[in-house]
């Protein structure tokens, strides 16, 4: 598994409580394709606590993608929704898990917070 994932999901370990995932409860495991092999990776939230694993059970939402695409996720150049509708990730039970997800991946290469783009826009013109 690559170095990125590896610190995502030990990134989201070590965070422990999310602020952004306070009212969800629900489970996720992740199916990371490499070669021949799986990795997976098991999340568990309640009220925003999130608990990380490598197990492989039953979750109430799978995602199944290549290791080199949820990289892309990871570093921010894909997003979770849209990557699902254009079928380069899988995904098996509830999507509301998915959604809430993307606000943990990083946001894309270059982007800024829309308060601080309108500041700027405001200090040029």
């Amino acid at each position: 598994m690559s170095e990125a994932t590896r610190k995502f999901f030990k990134a989201l370990e070590r965070h422990g409580h999310e602020r952004l995932l306070k009212k969800t409860n629900g489970t996720i495991r992740f199916d990371l394709e490499r070669d021949h092999d799986v990795d997976h990776w098991f999340v568990e939230i309640r009220g925003g606590v999130v608990r990380v694993s490598q197990q492989n059970r039953a979750a109430d939402t799978v995602i199944r993608s290549d290791d080199a695409f949820f990289d892309r996720m990871v570093r921010g150049e894909a997003k979770p929704h849209p990557a699902w509708l254009r079928n380069d990730i899988t995904l098996k039970g509830q999507l509301r898990l998915v959604s809430l997800l993307e606000r943990l991946f990083a946001p894309p290469p270059n982007a800024r917070h829309p308060r601080i783009a309108a500041r700027d826009r405001g200090r040029q013109g």
